[in-house]
């Protein structure tokens, strides 16, 4: 009984900080592990503590208004083999579909308009979190729906997006999921659309309409504006084309297709009135659908070192390992978290004999150690500045390590993002994860060293997950983006308060070269001694607020930020390092009968004749015209050079009876 109570007590633990963004104590192999176990305890000796949680469905803390679900959202009975699956599904039609690893929403609409949005919580009651609805992708405000509807998704980050909010937050998560979850007690909606949470629809609860086919359904979600997972119908289910489906699906994300996190697959019956007709056990409904768990590979490993990676919020250490075969690819190297997850797994120093799987086939993962040989080690300086480190403990206890230098390039990772975005310099290739990675190789300290990377050709092309041709396109998008608009330049220094349009204002008055050196002049004037920078800045800011507020939509607050900016003797020498790698075309202010006047442009697709679409969009606001991302009602042309494409764009242009153009086309009419 007292195992059986440890037991419990650790997977509760667990479950709470895997549900409530709290970092992870426990990986998913070893929770799995541990409540098998459990599992075959209580039938071996009959006895189920009431907080077990083989009898319940974790809830999430989340604050707000509580409330009862309309309808209960049970969990699904788990299984690892196919064998099981296919004698549940007797021979009946079923379809397979992910199980999405994120945080689960039922959405309700009534006569097409959102009514309200709750999460999970423990499937009986969850809490309203409608306020939060406009910062979440793909939950609409209306839908083509005008009865009672209740669907229930999940609420996911991609990978993708994971790896870039890590590269440039302040805040630490262990994974996807992990972000998803900790993502809705947030407030500010402004804040979470940062974090491009994304909601996709599971399953129809409720409609009044009948619609008894579970693949039916989906396809109505879909036809009123809302998602639907991924899915694949099996008309006749035995255990052969089951594996096989099932075989299909772990290579979608053995090989990275599947863009969002997943934990396994779920396998529900075609026909719904059937699924309502199994028994509930405990809080599992008998024919609601199975949840399959892939068997994870593990392989026994030596620790070679732990390497520390510096990214905006931490120093983490990584484990590289002697390489070993997991499901299909070469695995040397799993990170390790934090502090905190190291001191868990009892991590030594070299030598130490680890156990290594692929978390959900995708994330190399350290679960357990072995053999623990010496001790380890926290390094006392940062490895990219050389600065002192400092261990810094969260609220929940999480230790993690941290450069003590707030001038440390790794700490500018935002920044370098900011230089290397569509609205910057526009350099393809370079994610944040990317630049994470010269970083802390020591290549890029500032913007200009990006421009230099091709010195490092041979060492990218080495490096884990790159490879020659990863090498060369990173060089080619780099020479491309040596030529860019003054504007893009502008924008990809990150001075406050300077988005594209503040800097088309600033370039309209002033030549790129005669503003910094305006800017200049205004900062040398601050009566402020410079042995002081930040008393000099703010100086320069007071004495900077009327030096260009005579431009129209600049004014003093503008002015004063641009100056200030410039005071800094650090970016002065980052602009003249820059212009000594770059070639920029000068901004033209757009006068009002120019060939473009009036008219609003969307831009998809590659370009043959401008250099880059940007250089297309430079041209379209140098002729009075404006460019946006997508089309409108207030679109006056689609330019793509694949004009018979069935793109999303082209479909909603010619629905809108908006005319497409090659750029040859807009060439002869608009140049």
């Amino acid at each position: 009984m007292a195992l059986m109570r440890e037991w419990v007590d650790r997977l509760n633990e667990a479950a709470d900080a895997y549900y409530n963004g709290l970092g992870e104590l426990m990986t998913d192999f070893e929770w799995d592990a541990l409540f098998d176990r459990l599992k075959a305890l209580e039938e071996e000796t009959g006895v189920v503590l009431p907080d077990s949680p083989t009898a319940k469905v974790s809830s999430d803390s989340v604050e707000g208004r509580k409330e009862e679900h309309e309808f209960p959202a049970l969990s699904l009975a788990k299984t690892k083999r196919v064998s099981e699956v296919a004698k549940w599904a007797e021979m009946r039609p079923v379809w397979v579909s992910w199980k999405l690893d994120g945080l689960t929403l039922v959405v309700t609409y009534d006569d097409g308009r959102l009514s309200k949005v709750v999460t999970r919580g423990d499937g009986h009651v969850g809490t309203n979190i409608t306020h939060l609805a406009p910062g979440i992708r793909g939950i609409p405000a209306k839908v083509k729906d005008t009865g009672h509807l209740v669907v229930r998704g999940e609420a996911v980050i991609s990978y993708a997006d994971f790896e870039e909010f890590q590269a440039e937050s302040q805040e630490v998560y262990a994974n996807p999921r992990n972000l998803a979850s900790g993502s809705l007690t947030l407030k500010d909606v402004e804040e979470l659309k940062r974090r491009n949470l994304q909601w996709i629809p599971f399953t129809l609860v409720h409609a009044d309409k009948e619609i008894v086919s579970w693949g039916a359904r989906m396809d109505y979600l879909e036809s009123i504006g809302l998602g639907a997972v991924e899915r694949e119908l099996i008309g006749s289910p035995n255990e052969a084309n089951l594996d096989a489906a099932i075989g299909r699906w772990t290579e979608k994300v053995t090989g990275r297709v599947n863009p969002f996190p997943v934990d396994g697959l779920v396998i529900c019956y075609d026909d719904t009135e059937y699924a309502k007709t199994g028994s509930v056990t405990g809080h599992h409904a008998t024919r609601a659908g199975f949840a399959f768990k892939w068997q994870d590979e593990e392989a026994k490993t030596t620790l070679e070192e732990i390497e520390w990676s510096c990214a905006v919020a931490s120093i983490s250490p990584v484990a590289v390992f002697r390489p070993v075969d997991l499901e299909g690819t070469v695995v040397k190297r799993a990170s390790l978290c934090n502090i905190s997850e190291c001191e868990r797994l009892g991590i030594g120093g070299k030598g130490t004999e680890i156990s290594v799987i692929k978390a959900n086939k995708i994330i190399p993962k350290v679960v357990r150690v072995e053999r623990s040989v010496g001790d380890f080690a926290v390094p006392a300086k940062c490895p990219v500045c050389g600065a002192e480190t400092e261990v810094r403990v969260s609220d929940t206890g999480t230790k993690t390590l941290r450069c003590t230098n707030p001038e440390c390039a790794a700490r500018e990772l935002r920044k370098f993002m900011r230089f290397v975005s569509k609205e910057g310099m526009d350099i393809d290739g370079l994610a944040g994860e990317t630049i994470a990675k010269f970083v802390n190789r020591g290549w890029i300290r500032t913007p200009a060293d990006i421009y230099r990377l091709g010195a490092h050709r041979d060492e990218i092309a080495s490096m884990e997950g790159f490879g020659p041709k990863s090498a060369d396109n990173i060089a080619s998008a780099i020479e491309a983006a040596r030529k860019r608009s003054a504007v893009n330049f502008l924008v990809s220094l990150s001075i406050p308060l300077c988005g594209p349009d503040v800097a088309k204002r600033f370039l309209g008055a002033y030549g790129t070269k005669e503003l910094f050196a305006k800017a200049a002049d205004a900062a040398k004037n601050a009566a402020m001694p410079k042995d002081d920078l930040f008393a000099f800045a703010e100086a320069s800011q007071q004495s900077g607020e009327e030096v260009f507020a005579e431009i129209d939509g600049i004014g003093p607050g503008k002015s004063a930020a641009f100056v200030k900016w410039c005071a800094d003797p650090r970016h002065v020498a980052m602009v003249e390092d820059l212009l000594n790698e770059v070639e920029l075309e000068e901004y033209v202010a757009a006068s009002g009968d120019g060939k473009c006047a009036g008219k609003v442009f969307v831009v998809t697709g590659d370009v043959h004749v401008f250099a880059n679409r940007s250089e297309l969009k430079a041209y379209v606001e140098s002729q009075g015209g404006k460019v946006t991302g997508s089309v409108s009602k207030s679109t006056d042309f689609l330019i793509n050079n694949d004009v018979e494409s069935t793109s999303g764009k082209n479909k909603k242009a010619r629905e809108l009876g908006i005319p497409v153009i090659s750029e040859d086309e807009f060439i002869a009419r608009f140049k």
